[in-house]
């Protein structure tokens, strides 16, 4: 079967968790025949879904990595208003749950976090809170820093104390999402994307994202950082301070310069992938398991 076909073909099998009063949409890829390296939860962005990491999840499968994943409460397939959190600590607890769960599944391997966007910015949260919790981290292109301006810093410092859950659109410019016109398309008109946000979870990601940058020479998790050069949605001035920061002993990164913010999904993309690759491969070729 060509690599084509195989990609065509290549569909994940989708089941729900349930974690407090949510239920959450599980998706878990086929996995890599023959020997297994390494476990990679994937963690989407605001306002998207896990099944448009199909590509990256097939990327992985094709190099002997088991892909797994969910959407965040108030996304895609999972239950929650469009958006929105309960609490401010919802996301990453829903992660450690997810967290959990791969490990009790496959706990003879490394289990690696491979957070986009927000969801880079989840992973960041929960692997500083507890650096044993996994092996290691991929972030791309994570919500580090966001472009506010004077009256938005000054409603996020408000609003979220009186209406935390009052929702507006996200803001987003979708046509710098990635430089291909199909992708951005797609995103359009896909019906499990959505442009809400509430106060709380908008309050919940600057400020921590500059706790994130803060605290980076603390950090004690071996990382990967990718991030685009030519980022439109969240400022790639976060990833530059934070790989700045934190120790060169545990954190390898790379700025795309050319790139929008959806790395993965530029045209380019095969090589954002293959760097990905070849970073695991350099931790865990040698740890392969049945």
């Amino acid at each position: 079967m060509s690599t084509i076909a195989a990609q065509h073909s290549f569909h994940h099998e989708l089941t729900h968790t349930s974690v407090d009063q949510h239920t959450l949409a599980r998706y878990d890829w086929p996995r890599p025949e023959g020997t297994a390296k390494a476990v990679v939860l994937l963690v989407h962005g605001l306002g998207e879904h896990m099944a448009r990491y199909q590509h990256v999840a097939f990327a992985l499968q094709q190099a002997g990595y088991i892909a797994m994943g969910c959407d965040h409460v108030g996304h895609g397939l999972s239950t929650g208003k469009r958006g929105d959190i309960d609490h401010s600590d919802q996301l990453t607890a829903h992660l450690r749950h997810m967290v959990m769960l791969a490990k009790a599944e496959h706990p003879e391997l490394p289990l690696v976090l491979l957070g986009h966007s927000m969801g880079g910015l989840v992973v960041q949260r929960l692997a500083c809170a507890d650096a044993t919790l996994v092996d290691a981290v991929v972030m791309s292109s994570p919500a580090l820093a966001a472009f506010t301006n004077a009256i938005e810093k000054l409603l996020l410092a408000t609003l979220p104390k009186w209406l935390p859950h009052v929702r507006v659109d996200n803001g987003l410019k979708t046509d710098a999402l990635a430089r291909d016109a199909q992708v951005v398309r797609d995103y359009k008109h896909d019906p499990l994307v959505h442009r809400h946000i509430s106060a709380l979870l908008a309050s919940w990601i600057v400020q921590e994202g500059t706790h994130a940058v803060q605290q980076a020479s603390d950090w004690q998790v071996p990382s990967l950082l990718l991030y685009a050069g030519q980022d439109k949605l969240v400022n790639p001035q976060g990833s530059a301070a934070f790989a700045k920061l934190a120790p060169a002993t545990v954190l390898q990164s790379h700025c795309f310069n050319v790139m929008y913010h959806e790395i993965f999904n530029d045209p380019e993309k095969q090589v954002v992938l293959q760097k990905l690759i070849q970073w695991l491969d350099a931790r865990y070729a040698g740890t392969q398991s049945n």
